[in-house]
């Protein structure tokens, strides 16, 4: 490893042996999962930060509290003789190699789908070859957790559904099933019918997830980029209406509105 790199292996081993840090001592796998979780979701927030400005730097913090929990995570295995941080750069490494053919053997792949779906033969493969007892799946959807969030989720569903042809052929039936389904929650909401609107919200969300992957655009990226879109927009809002001297709770809808439409011009 790097010399920047087994430091931080040093001062993690550091935190944790007799004499370091109470809290760091006491952590585990499962009281650390929480806490990567959450550095995964603020380094996805980061990368959409650098993307839309090409300002990197949070992206560098962000990346470093991630791999902080990988090392963290490796540093107990060490200890409990399961596994180290070399293990698990090894394992990486060779993934790589094994499920790129294309580069580091004979194997001719020349689009980024033959390369997908390769991927997954490969790792099949792989399965297979390790010697592992798999459970059998009643269902090809299985392999997708039920733990991921929503979004995610409903994306990973029709990718796998589409794999074996169960998809619309194209865009434009998705928006016919869209418009449908709008059409649906529309009656829903007139006959006030809360558990079916919510089910119609549902498969309204879900159509646009499956827009989104026709139209191959990250469902999430998109949803977060609005969400940022909106705080900015409507923090202009509050910071005009405070200048002004007035308070937002009671501030009229139409005024709200055209501080929005300001902010978008801006």
């Amino acid at each position: 490893m790097s010399e920047k790199f087994d430091e931080l292996v040093g001062v993690m081993e550091r935190l944790r042996a007799p004499g370091g840090c109470p809290w760091d001592a006491e952590q585990t796998y499962a009281s650390l999962s929480q806490y990567l979780l959450e550095e995964a979701y603020e380094t996805f927030d980061a990368i959409q930060h650098a993307d839309a400005t090409g300002d990197t730097e949070h992206l560098k913090e962000e990346l470093g509290d991630l791999l902080l929990q990988v090392v963290f995570h490796s540093t107990i295995g060490k200890e409990r003789g399961e596994f180290t941080i070399e293990d698990v750069a090894e394992g990486v490494a060779r993934k790589l190699v094994l499920r790129h053919p294309h580069v580091f053997g004979d194997a001719n792949l020349e689009t980024a789908s033959d390369v997908l779906n390769n991927w997954d033969e490969l790792k099949a493969n792989e399965r297979k070859a390790s010697g592992k007892v798999e459970k059998a799946k009643g269902s090809i959807l299985e392999d997708v957790p039920v733990h991921f969030p929503a979004l995610l989720e409903a994306l990973k569903l029709t990718k796998k559904a589409a794999k074996v042809g169960f998809d619309w052929p194209d865009a434009d039936q998705i928006f016919e099933k869209a418009e449908e389904e709008i059409g649906e929650l529309r009656a829903a909401v007139n006959s006030n019918d809360h558990e079916n609107i919510e089910e119609e919200i549902g498969d309204l969300l879900f159509v646009i997830v499956n827009l989104a992957r026709r139209l191959d655009v990250e469902p999430e990226t998109a949803l977060k980029r609005t969400n940022r879109k909106f705080r900015k927009r409507f923090l202009y809002v509050e910071e005009q209406i405070k200048d002004s001297g007035n308070e937002l709770d009671g501030s009229t809808l139409e005024e709200m509105d055209r501080l929005w439409n300001e902010a978008k011009s801006k």
